[in-house]
């Protein structure tokens, strides 16, 4: 095995830190439009990977992926109006640690940066590497058009 690091660009949203913050670290928040915008986009671009039965709860969602079995993310840490971080628990074969990281640019805007660490056998990583190159810049792009409130 393997770890790979993927970098997002950084982004600006057009919103205060603290409901970015307070948005993005509630699995109840985001549940809705991971299920309509990300996840079904995914699917399109790596059919193998469709994910299905997706349920959330403020600390983790849960879902199955193809022919992988069950994948479960959870938040880890959470350091107010700065970085939020995520672990993957469940049975595939890719370990990752997801974080999101904020910074207020003024009053009105917050910028962010993903970070994603997967540690994952060569096979796996030639199937999906360079999908998570261009993926992690997918997320942080979908993100700054969350309705945040």
């Amino acid at each position: 095995m393997s770890v790979s690091q993927y970098v997002s660009q950084i982004k600006v949203i057009d919103h205060p830190i603290e409901p970015v913050f307070h948005t993005l670290s509630d699995f109840r928040n985001l549940s809705s439009f991971l299920n309509e915008s990300i996840l079904s986009g995914l699917a399109d671009q790596v059919p193998q990977f469709a994910i299905r039965n997706f349920e959330s709860d403020i600390d983790f969602c849960r879902f199955e992926i193809g022919g992988m079995g069950q994948a479960k993310i959870r938040i880890v840490e959470r350091t107010p109006f700065s970085t939020i971080k995520f672990r993957g628990e469940g049975k595939l074969s890719v370990e990752l640690t997801f974080w999101i990281q904020l910074l207020p640019v003024d009053e009105a805007h917050t910028k962010m940066r993903l970070t994603l660490r997967a540690e994952m056998g060569m096979v796996v990583k030639m199937l999906v590497g360079n999908k998570l190159e261009t993926g992690i810049d997918q997320l942080a792009d979908a993100l700054t058009r969350i309705p945040y409130h």
